[in-house]
């Protein structure tokens, strides 16, 4: 993936704390939860390892393979239990893995191999243009924004409310592991789109 190394290493922090946040929650929360919590938490812990710069770490060749076989596999299990928003990011996920695995070329028209891979190498001003299929990124990037805007406003209404029952003279209201749950899941919603923009 391009852009700058710093980017990388943020992606990598917020992954991995909320991949650590999510497995914890797969043992200690509700049954109906813990499914759920160990998707996430797999999802996280894949964009740390993607998302870490390749000037600090060399990846291995056969690492992207590693990845797709994985998401893969948590794509396919994640339709099996009717978790759509699961299936997409795996998806994501493996389709970002294949980008790195395979040529520019591959993802170029049949025709003119030779000229698409020539494009693809360099981009405006002599850096490297995006890999991928554009279409395929940009309706990956618009689900993600939904997702997260989304997301998001449902977060505001519980702190309202909460603020309010404070107010009122109830009970004080404390941020319970649901809604860090939540916030987890934007979390990871706004790496996937930072990690689909570099690609």
């Amino acid at each position: 993936m391009h852009g700058p190394a710093w980017v990388g290493w943020l992606l990598v922090l917020l992954g991995a704390a909320a991949g650590a946040y999510c497995l914890v929650r797969s043992r200690t929360g509700p049954p109906a939860e813990r499914s759920t919590a160990r998707g996430e938490g797999l999802m996280a812990l894949g964009m740390a390892a993607m998302a870490c710069p390749a000037s600090a770490v060399a990846s291995a060749a056969w690492s992207p393979w590693l990845f797709t076989a994985v998401f893969g596999t948590a794509g396919l299990w994640a339709l099996a239990r009717r978790h759509p928003h699961h299936a997409v990011g795996a998806g994501a996920m493996v389709y970002m893995a294949l980008t790195m695995a395979l040529p520019p070329e591959w993802w170029g028209s049949s025709g003119h191999p030779e000229r698409w891979g020539r494009m693809a190498a360099m981009g405006p001003m002599g850096h490297p243009a995006p890999g991928g299929v554009p279409l395929l990124t940009g309706l990956l990037l618009a689900y993600f924004t939904v997702y997260v805007i989304a997301a998001g406003v449902r977060l505001v209404p519980a702190a309202d409310t909460a603020a309010g029952t404070t107010a009122a003279g109830g009970p004080a209201a404390v941020a319970g592991p649901p809604g860090v749950l939540r916030a987890c899941r934007v979390a990871m919603g706004i790496g996937m789109l930072a990690m689909l923009l570099t690609l």
